[in-house]
């Protein structure tokens, strides 16, 4: 069974898929509501968000990725995880999905018990709140905020940003599973670095989920970015297979990082989002 009474709402127009999903996640303890037109899941969605949306993307009237367009776009249901379901199986299908900021995204025919498991872990990583990153355990979102405010507050401090970049393609290759792996290891990687060269009040954290804020001293940050960037240059192209890496690393699309810094000096901040739009801005 889930926890208690999490809501689901399923907008599937096959009349079968969506009885079925409704029946058996009603079993697993779920409140659940389905609607098979696109524009009647907005409309669900806005008057009473659910936790959860399970998205058919071929619909009748706008598709799938209209609905979570506008989903995204409204500040009531931004924050709605959606596992989107769908017979579309092409690579650019799958990164449109993704680019919307879709949790997961399944394809038929589909194992339902694979995707019970979805559903609970997205939910899972969903009420965790913003504390934690549920891949890697940083800290982000509050704890990342407070951070920065204390950084306001005094004087002798340097920000760097770690940014991995496409690592959609790569999770489209390799799977979930793989990305989530790859996450980890850049994290064990940049904490080894914090762990050599930074000092013992240095921080690490997640400004989104690809990229990386370290707080550490002026005086170590050359040292520090340098040897994060040699560290995951060297690295990152032994987590593809051995017959896919001179490809891929020969790719537009390979896996790489970008740093940008940001050094307190004579320039003063008096926000936080200041700090992360100059910090982002920054990113070469």
């Amino acid at each position: 069974m889930t926890d208690s009474k999490s809501t689901l709402l399923i907008v599937e127009d096959d009349l079968d898929i969506a009885d079925m999903l409704n029946a058996y996640f009603r079993v697993q303890g779920y409140e659940v509501q389905t609607v098979n037109w696109g524009e009647d899941g907005v409309r669900a969605c806005q008057a009473f968000p659910p936790d959860l949306v399970i998205l058919d993307i071929r619909l009748p009237d706008i598709d799938g990725y209209e609905v979570a367009r506008r989903l995204r776009a409204n500040r009531r249901t931004q924050d709605i995880p959606i596992i989107f379901l769908t017979e579309r199986r092409e690579r650019g299908d799958r990164l449109k999905g993704l680019e919307l900021h879709a949790e997961d995204y399944i394809t038929k025919p589909f194992d339902i018990q694979e995707l019970r498991l979805r559903v609970r872990n997205a939910l899972r990583r969903n009420t965790q709140g913003s504390l934690t990153n549920p891949i890697t355990n940083l800290p982000e979102g509050a704890l990342v905020d407070e951070r920065l405010r204390e950084c306001l507050e005094k004087q002798g401090w340097a920000l760097l940003l770690v940014s991995l970049r496409n690592i959609e393609p790569f999770r489209e290759k390799y799977g979930f599973v793989a990305s989530d792996d790859l996450l980890r290891a850049v994290v064990l990687m940049l904490t080894d670095a914090l762990r050599e060269i930074g000092g013992p009040n240095d921080f690490l954290g997640h400004l989104t989920p690809t990229d990386f804020l370290l707080v550490t001293d002026p005086a170590t940050l050359p040292a520090l970015k340098d040897r994060i960037r040699k560290r995951l240059d060297q690295s990152l192209g032994y987590f593809y297979r051995d017959q896919d890496r001179q490809a891929e690393m020969g790719s537009e699309n390979r896996l790489t990082i970008r740093t940008g810094e940001l050094v307190q000096r004579t320039e003063t901040f008096t926000e936080v989002d200041q700090l992360k739009d100059r910090l982002i801005h920054s990113v070469e």
